[in-house]
């Protein structure tokens, strides 16, 4: 998250101020949910990955549940007041956040969906993307996981930031998904296609992992080791 300043010195909060129906009320409607979300934020920035969305919220405690009703309330306010706005493809992002991270994963769900609806584009669209398949593996429904994380995969560029995450997930929900083969495909593609993570040393331990299995289904039961 962007400091108060930043936020609303950047280009987006100003052109919400400048349209018609996006009025203070919707300004500080906003700031309320992003200064809950922001000191939430602050807590988990010492986490694994870049990844500042959905899986990063889910690591940690729901929070206050006042502060969050108070602030789903002023995203959903945004949503259907201002549904035409700009402001409501950023609201229904921060709202599916908000719902994952207190457990509520089909109504984040639904949120992300709407946030991708209403024209998510760039960075956003791939956060929202990823965060359908978060909440579909936070269910353990593994084949949509993998189908929503495929999506994501084939969407994003291997240059930009977030293609090795969206790898890495789609790696893992393949495993869950009892699909060793494609997972193992898809770890070696990282390694491959990123030759320079810093995550190489975790990715071979999955990859081991993922051939001693194929290893242990290929052996006979009656084999000597």
């Amino acid at each position: 998250m962007r400091d108060l300043g930043e936020l609303l010195a950047s280009g987006g909060a100003r052109l919400g101020l400048k349209i018609g129906g996006v009025a203070l009320a919707v300004v500080v409607l906003g700031l309320a949910a992003w200064l809950w979300l922001r000191a939430e934020d602050g807590a988990r920035r010492g986490g694994p990955g870049r990844l500042r969305g959905p899986r990063a919220a889910g690591r940690r405690p729901a929070g206050d549940p006042d502060a969050r009703a108070r602030a789903i309330d002023a995203l959903q306010t945004v949503l259907s007041q201002h549904a035409r706005s700009s402001a409501a493809v950023q609201a229904a992002y921060e709202l599916g956040n908000i719902q994952y991270q207190a457990g509520d994963y089909g109504a984040a769900r639904g949120a992300y969906q709407i946030a991708l609806a209403k024209g998510a584009a760039g960075s956003l669209r791939t956060l929202a993307a990823s965060g359908v398949g978060y909440t579909w593996e936070a269910q353990k429904d593994y084949a949509n996981a993998v189908t929503a994380y495929e999506a994501v995969a084939r969407a994003v560029p291997a240059k930009q930031f977030y293609f090795e995450d969206a790898l890495l997930d789609l790696a893992r929900a393949q495993a869950l998904a009892g699909k060793p083969v494609e997972a193992l495909a898809t770890y070696e593609r990282v390694l491959k296609d990123v030759p320079d993570t810093r995550r190489a040393p975790d990715i071979r331990a999955k990859i081991a992992e993922l051939q001693g299995r194929g290893s242990s289904r290929r052996r006979s039961p009656g084999a000597s080791p």
